[in-house]
């Protein structure tokens, strides 16, 4: 049940149903896709490949548990309204364009300076901030907890580094908070919407 806004027109109830299931399995399959991401970039710090394997071994079905609560058949509907301010849809992939941008040159710049270390926390920056835009967007409160709790996981990340933590340490600590958060992100769009 979308609320139109004075630009958008919606045909029907059923209408706003279909979109709001939409965006919730979309949102799903997302987050739980970069919670996979993250995952493997955590279990590569890890110390035991013992460990690193059970991760990565953990990760896949974690991710395919959460979409297929998004596409299990009989998902209520979202239980409140979504009111999407207008152009909605453009806003949310230039947030995602600026993203991708600002992933790239903190990488870039990481890289170039010599502290590599510095890209997991910084890029975990980067995605948490990127949720603030998207909770109003999205009219998801839920994405603000997501951006919070991924930016304290990045500023942590980064007094882990400036505490003199291994490069891998840092990588597995951001890595599999960041995976955790996402995927509780997930979880919690695939039951509540």
């Amino acid at each position: 049940m979308i609320q139109p806004t004075p630009s958008t027109s919606w045909g029907s109830d059923a209408e706003c149903v279909a979109l709001t299931r939409t965006l919730r399995r979309r949102g799903t399959v997302v987050l739980s896709v970069f919670a996979v991401v993250w995952a493997f970039a955590g279990a590569s710090g890890l110390a035991s490949p013992a460990a690193a394997l059970a991760v990565e071994s953990a990760a896949v079905p974690l991710a395919a548990a959460a979409i297929a609560l998004a596409y299990r058949k009989g998902a209520a509907p979202s239980p409140r309204s979504v009111n999407l301010p207008d152009n909605w849809a453009r806003s949310v992939g230039i947030v995602n364009v600026v993203e991708l941008a600002a992933v790239f040159a903190v990488v870039a710049a990481c890289n170039a300076s010599g502290h590599p270390a510095f890209i997991p926390p910084a890029v975990a920056l980067v995605v948490g901030l990127h949720f603030f835009p998207l909770a109003r967007l999205y009219d998801q409160g839920q994405y603000k907890v997501t951006a919070g709790v991924l930016s304290a996981v990045a500023v942590f990340g980064l007094a882990l580094v400036a505490a003199g933590l291994s490069d891998g340490s840092v990588r597995a600590v951001v890595g599999l908070a960041a995976a955790a958060t996402l995927w509780a992100s997930a979880y919690h769009v695939a039951v509540k919407g």
